[in-house]
């Protein structure tokens, strides 16, 4: 008795050491595409994360085993960006041959197709919060609201002066956010189509466009290597965040306060909303990293890029700035 008396407490130090260790726990790495990856997505639930590649493929993937789902093929060109619905049943996919694709995401079947969606690339795609409408951004200059149901255009912006790189839809869905090459942020009316008012502070060209999830801040970044935040209601800018060493690729929010970004510079960092700070640089890839995307409630980000690796990521969940 006394042998095990004394083994015990070891035990369980040698548990709890064995658990500090391990938490975090080391990214899941998986070789996801046979060519670059330009767009990541998680469902709604944060369980799985899609990828959209130069490959022509979409691949759906489990967050915490990294085991494949689902390969999505039938794409006439690279997949350059997709989106979740909200309902967790869609995948959205934006296609270099002007097409936008609908997918069970269930099944891995393909659902429905519009074509010629626009009259060059979709370079960006974004439910509404409701599901009921699709908004898309083109090379053609130009973006649009579709509905999810019918596949009708419901608008189109016009405005821009330059290629249009991302869209995104505001929480309550009355506004749809658009960027792009003439380093103009402008934000519309999603239902007529008219213009809002511009944003203008970025010295290049504007690469993403996210909204924050309460809808009053809105984040951008693009080829000046920053991320900038922005005041929706006043159309100011608030903070501007410098820490990359290279293009800015991709920006995204999730619900504990956090934004992340992506980079030329083979990272992607972690930002605190309210203070501005950097807190966190996530482990490098081998090469420029085109995509970040993070689940709701903040517990896993997911990065990749040039190298054609998926980095899935815990991170903790506690909201930033509000202290230890």
């Amino acid at each position: 008795m006394k042998r095990i008396t004394f083994l015990a407490p070891l035990a369980l130090a040698s548990l709890s050491l064995s658990l500090a260790v391990a938490w975090p726990p080391a990214p899941r790495e998986i070789e996801a595409h046979r060519n670059e990856i330009w767009s990541l997505a998680f469902s709604p639930d944060g369980k799985q994360v899609a990828s959209a590649s130069k490959d022509r493929t979409v691949k759906v993937w489990d967050a915490a085993s990294g085991a494949e789902v689902h390969t999505l093929k039938g794409n006439g060109a690279d997949v350059l960006r997709i989106a979740w619905s909200p309902d967790g049943k869609q995948i959205a996919s934006a296609g270099a041959d002007g097409s936008v694709r609908l997918w069970d995401a269930d099944s891995g079947q393909a659902l429905h197709t519009i074509n010629k969606a626009h009259a060059n690339w979709v370079t960006g795609i974004a439910f509404s919060a409701d599901g009921k409408w699709i908004a898309t951004s083109s090379s053609d200059k130009t973006a649009a609201v579709w509905d999810a149901r019918t596949r009708e255009k419901r608008c189109q912006f016009r405005g821009h002066k330059a290629e249009v790189w991302s869209v995104a839809f505001s929480p309550d869905g009355k506004q749809v956010a658009s960027a792009g090459k003439d380093k103009v942020i402008k934000l519309w009316d999603a239902e007529t189509g008219e213009e809002v008012r511009s944003l203008e502070g970025h010295t290049g060209e504007v690469y993403t466009v996210a909204f924050h999830p309460d809808g009053k801040l809105l984040a951008s970044c693009g080829t000046d290597s920053t991320v900038r935040l922005w005041d929706v209601t006043e159309g100011r800018q608030t903070k501007k965040l410098t820490g990359h060493k290279g293009v800015v690729y991709t920006v995204a929010f999730n619900r504990v306060g956090k934004v992340l970004s992506s980079s030329a510079d083979k990272t992607a960092k972690v930002w605190d909303v309210f203070s501005g700070e950097e807190l966190q640089t996530l482990p490098p890839h081998k090469s420029e990293v085109f995509a970040v995307a993070t689940s709701a409630d903040g517990t896993r980000c997911a990065t990749a890029g040039k190298d054609r690796i998926v980095r899935v990521t815990i991170q903790e969940a506690r909201p930033a700035g509000t202290g230890d």
